[in-house]
């Protein structure tokens, strides 16, 4: 089985895995909180990190089906980019780049992450800095049943609207993955979202990248 990591890479997993000792983590919830940790050198996500029922293996089945992936901002969908390019291919847009000019009272991201929805709704949604964003795309949800997204990663950063959109996330039955309380970023969005792709890759080729 071939084997691309990066030795600095490898190191610092080991270093990781020293770090974070025993653990209940399955094996492919370690592999994206390890990924996580990795782009942010922050433990605390090990506490914060929540994963649905089934969550994971929708994905990984997902990305094999090359569905769309949607993100919030241009820094996660860069943060993807070489990684989708060299396995998969999925289409891969940024909501904020949809649109030019929000309405009165709206952002960019909220608006354009509904315009993609709209567009795909089964698509996979990676939130990483957005929390308007994220909450617009829950409030539409709560009102329709199907289709849903194959997943949603809900990991905005920061102190206004930030818990409260991932609390009416974790009030859905959609598949999620969650970065609880202020702290995520489009870093960690970008690390979920590439773990999940390493996952699929290896289910998919038996390759590690």
């Amino acid at each position: 089985m071939p084997n691309f990591m990066h030795p600095i890479t490898k190191e610092s997993f080991a270093i990781i895995d020293r770090e974070i000792g025993s653990h209940s983590f399955s094996p492919a919830e370690y592999a994206i909180l390890r990924r996580t940790i990795h782009s942010t050198a922050d433990f605390e996500l090990a506490n914060l990190i929540g994963f649905s029922p089934g969550a994971i293996e929708g994905a990984i089945a997902a990305l094999r089906q090359r569905v769309p992936v949607v993100v919030d901002v241009t820094m996660v969908k860069q943060g993807v980019t070489g990684m989708l390019a060299k396995t998969f291919g999925n289409f891969l847009i940024s909501a904020v780049e949809r649109v030019a000019i929000a309405p009165e009272g709206k952002t960019r991201t909220e608006t354009g992450m509904l315009r993609c929805f709209e567009e795909f709704p089964e698509a996979i949604f990676a939130i990483g800095n957005s929390p308007t964003a994220l909450k617009a795309l829950c409030s539409e949800l709560k009102q329709q049943t199907a289709p849903s997204p194959a997943l949603i990663i809900g990991a905005p950063v920061g102190f206004v609207f930030v818990e409260e959109s991932k609390a009416a996330l974790a009030e859905l039955s959609v598949p999620q993955i969650r970065i609880d309380g202020r702290k995520g970023g489009s870093p960690v969005a970008a690390a979920i979202l590439n773990a999940l792709i390493v996952l699929a890759w290896e289910r998919e080729t038996g390759e590690i990248i």
